[in-house]
């Protein structure tokens, strides 16, 4: 493969700046996938642009369909009442604010398996009950994303676990192990994971005070009641808090969601699993007759447009991690770093150069099947503990996904929240740094210490 050198930056640093100044995702992706194709094409870059961004629609038609399924299943369980009802369920135990906010963290650790259901279930699940407390969506944006990859990278029988399981199956065994036992003797050195994972109920508690735009945030929700960020209550944004709310049993909800984490378990399939799920809606509302045929119908076409934009921040994203690895991003940058690597800075080294890539890319999965191979080797050649090196790749991705604004898993998290991206940018970055900086500092002594 052609290399690009300090080339293969550019689309990256296009989409950053870009997303800065206009503090919008989608447009700052598409200039960063039109820097890739004049960079890859050295002409005529439109044509280079278009098959790229066809070639990944037609690979990605499942997330398309996955992502409509989404829209439609949070529109059934809004619309028929089910999310209510099962508010009320919760109410009884969140009974206060922190209450409330602790059981949503709670949740997105029990929804271990994948970080889209954790989005998914944990965001719909509890907008009511937060909206009651006047917590606003950017706090529940956070604590959401806050268990969904951090969570699903300790827990070796999740997604992320199996995925980075046969990833280390492939570079060999590790001191006598095999993947699977290697992954589980790394999961204490996921130094980040753990750390993001605590320091939720720390926010939650006042341990450690709100800072910057989430503390603006919720004194907003706090003194106005508005939840939603102000624009969202100019024009068309407020129609979701506007009309009699339906509800109905927590058993619509609880039975839908059961069986799509039941089905994803067992196919390992998530689109079938949300497809099986939004028919057992329209089973269980239409026997109650809470649902017609038409209605379900309605709300799965709505569904599909209420996750268009979703979809294609998340196609964008993907066609601009297509350019980089066309241009070669992540080899180019791991090998510049190999030089400088020492025992002692090794981990930390590799969480930092890891973690940036991830964020940048938004490829969290693309950047670890790059990197382990790498890393794991080095590490044994230096003698740096081959477990705290898998250890700091696989939080370092988990970092990615925590952060990287314009990644399939933030782009979730803000659709099951009603926020735009940029809000979650805005508000939660300058809270996920602190963890960042004590992984930094973590890695850093471990190294010395362990190293």
């Amino acid at each position: 493969m052609e290399t690009y050198g300090l080339l293969s930056l550019i689309p990256v640093a296009v989409v950053i700046v870009a997303a800065i100044i206009t503090k919008r995702a989608a447009e700052a992706l598409i200039l960063g996938t039109f820097a890739g194709a004049i960079i890859l094409a050295k002409g005529a870059w439109w044509g280079t642009w278009f098959d790229y961004t066809l070639t990944e629609i037609g690979d990605s038609a499942s997330y398309i369909i996955m992502f409509g399924m989404f829209g439609a299943m949070i529109r059934i369980l809004d619309e028929s009442g089910a999310a209510m009802g099962f508010a009320d369920i919760g109410s009884k135990i969140a009974n206060s604010s922190k209450k409330t906010q602790i059981f949503a963290w709670i949740l997105g650790i029990i929804i271990f398996v994948e970080d889209y259901l954790n989005a998914l279930g944990v965001g719909v699940a509890m907008k009511s009950l937060t909206d009651k407390w006047k917590i606003s969506r950017e706090k529940l944006a956070f604590i959401v994303n806050s268990t969904g990859a951090a969570v699903c990278v300790l827990v070796p029988f999740s997604t992320w676990g199996v995925l980075y399981i046969s990833q280390i199956d492939e570079v060999g065994k590790i001191n006598g192990l095999g993947g699977f036992d290697a992954y589980v003797h790394s999961i204490p050195y996921m130094l980040y994971s753990w750390i993001a994972v605590i320091i939720v109920p720390l926010f939650i508690c006042g341990v450690i005070p709100l800072y910057g735009p989430m503390k603006k945030a919720e004194l907003r929700a706090q003194e106005t009641g508005r939840v939603f960020p102000d624009y969202h209550y100019e024009g068309e944004g407020v129609k979701e808090m506007e009309g009699e709310q339906k509800k109905a049993h927590a058993i619509n909800f609880i039975i839908p969601m059961v069986v799509l984490i039941a089905v994803c378990i067992y196919t390992g399939d998530i689109t079938l699993a949300v497809i099986i799920s939004v028919v057992v809606c329209f089973i269980m509302l239409g026997i109650q007759r809470k649902l017609s045929l038409g209605e379900w119908c309605d709300a799965i076409v709505e569904g599909f447009k209420d996750m268009l934009y979703v979809t294609m921040l998340v196609l964008l994203a993907f066609v601009l991690s297509d350019f980089n690895d066309a241009l070669g991003l992540t080899p180019y940058v791991i090998e510049k770093v190999v030089p400088i690597m020492s025992p002692h800075l090794f981990p930390v080294i590799t969480f930092i150069v890891v973690g940036a890539l991830a964020f940048c890319t938004g490829s969290f999965w693309g950047v670890a099947a790059i990197s382990f191979p790498i890393i794991i080797p080095l590490a044994e050649a230096l003698a740096v503990n081959p477990f705290m090196a898998i250890g700091a790749v696989a939080a370092a991705t988990s970092f990615g996904s925590h952060a990287c604004f314009y990644s399939d898993a933030v782009t979730v998290t803000c659709a099951a929240t009603g926020l735009k991206n940029m809000d979650y940018a805005k508000t939660s970055l300058p809270l996920i740094a602190l963890p960042f900086a004590l992984g930094i500092i973590a890695y850093l002594i471990m190294g010395f210490v362990i190293g």
